[in-house]
């Protein structure tokens, strides 16, 4: 009897100490508000990962613990909030393949100077992006690579197939989505912390290291197959969490700053842009365009980030391009574009008129053509992102040159939006309008056959061609090592031993072969085309729109927005400095666009021979008017 009443005890102790996981149907705490605007106080227990497989027991972490583990954000926020209805969100789902891709977006871009190699990744089954797979890069190699500029989830948890990356991942532990990334509002919330601690493999101690109330130390990185993480070694190298002796309450509760509005602050972690004007350029010039360039006019009226991009639990996020709603599940995606607020003022957005201007513009051009991004030149610029340049963090290249190479503005036509996807792309809805874009052009190793190119695995790439390739001058600057003609023959000689089809290199917009002689012949090839992503900020004005000045803006025979240059980016000598016309990317016939732009030389001139005829029409008519006149006057007088 009594071990019966024990055993209950200690069933019903289980039971209050592990978290409550909600059927599919049922709604957490934190799940759905109940009506208030006031933001309840998160002073709660933490609870470290599931360490019990066969219970999934998670324990309550207690500031007398030996050792002290870090805590998870899958646990300790899962109490409350649905942690899988969370992980559907678009910052974390790339990796599920019946999610709808939608309008092709930022790529995660692959830099390797040693084997020339720059190229963009995705999960997202976008056009021009490669999954990572495809370079025989695993998910726990991708959060290696990237993991510091993510909020966590995604491939930071998917099961590796790879024996080592298994080995590694049970000493790193999973990235869990971190929460803290985007609603911690404490100002000691350290994101550079963060992908630190990533960049050492230590993914399970990573959220609790950028909070404010506990710091990590120790790599996993360094630690051998044998670690294990619940037993404690006398090891420098070993990772140890210390947390804030103040940070726990008489309860052993932790306070979190959590907000539901994030602040634009966080958003820029991942999400900073910069004009890092041209290669080679004067970094100081670009600094003082940086301070002296406006900020988005969205921002500068009051408003937040999350005003326009919003969501609910189920962080489906709202992109806020054109046609978003037949891809998105969110019920405000149609609402919440530039012509869902400014044709019906939402949030104060002013109703534009655009007089005189011809209603065929609005059918041909997005709204982000006239008004977004930087004001074209006839160069496109270098432009630097956080995903791209880990802008924010401690290994940061302010170098303007610093791989990867992102061209803008680009002017062309903008793709489908992939409202369908059944096991693949469907491009089913096509904005058809002209928008800015950055660019980027692909460079990596890859064999052809059937004429598709596949890349060759990295770690094949570099076994086979790194020493050859060291022979081409380093760049200090995290440029491009200039690549020559033998080089790459060398490589494709190489390299052809492994691959399945004919070796080759895509370059500079161009595919490289070698022929039957063995010589190196170059051709344009859709495996070669850079890849290209919208982009909506900073918004200006009207006041500094496209076209505010008068049509020559973009109607003139040397107009940027037509016929501005897009730099072609390569390693290879032969291929600096090459452009190709903006009009190129644009649908649209470059013989008519440069006629159509002729045509604005003489109309000053035909206004003022137009009006001149009127004037003389005029004239003429009022002389017969007058004469018309004098007759009727004579006929109403009696005479003749």
């Amino acid at each position: 009897m009594k071990k019966g009443l024990i055993v209950t005890g200690i069933l019903l102790w289980l039971t209050f100490i592990r978290p409550v996981y909600a059927a599919d149907d049922e709604k957490l705490l934190g799940d759905e508000s109940d009506g208030s605007r006031a933001i309840p106080a998160h002073l709660i227990n933490l609870y470290d990962e599931e360490i019990a497989e066969l219970d999934k027991i998670s324990y309550k972490i207690l500031p007398d613990d030996k050792p002290l583990l870090p805590f998870s954000t899958r646990q300790t926020c899962g109490m409350c909030h649905s942690y899988q209805t969370i992980s559907n969100g678009w910052h974390f789902n790339a990796v599920d393949a019946n999610v709808v891709p939608g309008r092709p977006g930022e790529p995660w871009i692959l830099v390797d100077t040693a084997i020339g190699t720059q190229i963009p990744l995705s999960y997202r089954p976008w056009q021009g992006a490669y999954n990572p797979e495809q370079l025989g890069i695993t998910p726990f190699q991708f959060t290696c690579l990237f993991g510091g500029h993510m909020p966590g989830g995604g491939p930071g948890e998917l099961e590796s197939d790879d024996m080592d990356d298994i080995m590694r991942q049970g000493i790193s532990g999973k990235l869990e989505i971190n929460c803290l990334t985007c609603h911690n509002a404490h100002p000691g919330q350290d994101q550079i912390e963060y992908a630190f601690q990533i960049s050492q493999q230590n993914f399970r101690w990573a959220a609790t290291a950028a909070c404010e109330f506990a710091s990590v130390s120790g790599s996993a990185k360094k630690m051998d197959e044998t670690y294990d993480y619940l037993m404690p070694i006398e090891s420098e190298d070993a990772p140890t969490v210390t947390y804030r002796k103040d940070a726990f309450d008489h309860k052993n509760r932790v306070l979190f700053d959590i907000v539901r509005e994030v602040s634009d602050e966080r958003c820029y972690y991942c999400h900073s842009n910069l004009d890092a004007g041209t290669p080679r350029g004067d970094a100081g010039s670009n600094n003082l365009k940086r301070w002296a360039a406006d900020e988005d006019v969205h921002l500068t009226a009051g408003l937040k980030c999350v005003d326009c991009h919003r969501n609910d639990v189920s962080h489906n996020i709202i992109r806020g391009y054109e046609g978003e709603d037949t891809a998105s599940q969110n019920p405000l995606a149609a609402v919440t574009s530039c012509e869902g607020c400014h044709t019906e003022g939402r949030l104060g957005a002013p109703i534009p008129e655009h007089p005189g201007i011809p209603p065929v513009h609005f059918d041909k051009l997005s709204c982000t053509a006239c008004h977004s991004g930087s004001w074209p030149e006839q160069q496109t610029i270098l432009a630097k992102t956080s995903m791209a340049h880990r802008l924010g963090t401690l290994s940061t290249n302010k170098a303007p040159e610093a791989l990867p190479h992102i061209y803008y503005p680009v002017f062309a036509m903008q793709g489908g939006i992939g409202a369908a996807y059944v096991g693949g792309l469907l491009d089913v809805s096509s904005e058809g309008k002209i928008g800015p874009h950055k660019l980027i052009w692909p460079a990596f190793w890859g064999s052809i056959k059937d004429d598709k190119v596949t890349p060759i695995h990295l770690e094949v790439v570099r076994k086979t061609t790194s020493k050859i390739l060291s022979k081409a001058k380093r760049s200090r600057s995290g440029d491009w090592r200039e690549l020559n003609d033998e080089l790459i023959i060398e490589s494709l000689k190489a390299l052809q031993e492994t691959a399945e089809g004919a070796a080759v290199y895509i370059s500079g917009g161009k595919l490289h072969r070698l022929d039957g002689e063995g010589k190196l012949i170059a051709c344009e090839h859709n495996a070669a085309a850079p890849y290209r992503w919208p982009i909506a900020h900073n918004v200006r004005p009207a006041a500094q729109s496209l076209g505010v000045r008068r049509c020559e803006d973009c109607h003139s025979t040397d107009a940027p927005f037509f016929f501005g240059a897009v730099a072609v980016d390569s390693p290879l000598a032969t291929e600096k400095g090459s452009s190709k016309e903006m009009i190129a990317y644009q649908g649209i016939n470059r013989t008519y666009a440069r006629v159509f732009a002729f045509s604005f030389v003489f109309r000053p001139w035909l206004k003022v021979i137009a009006l001149g005829c009127c004037g003389i029409i005029a004239g003429v008519i009022l002389l017969y008017a007058l004469r018309a006149l004098a007759c009727v006057v004579k006929t109403l007088s009696g005479r003749n």
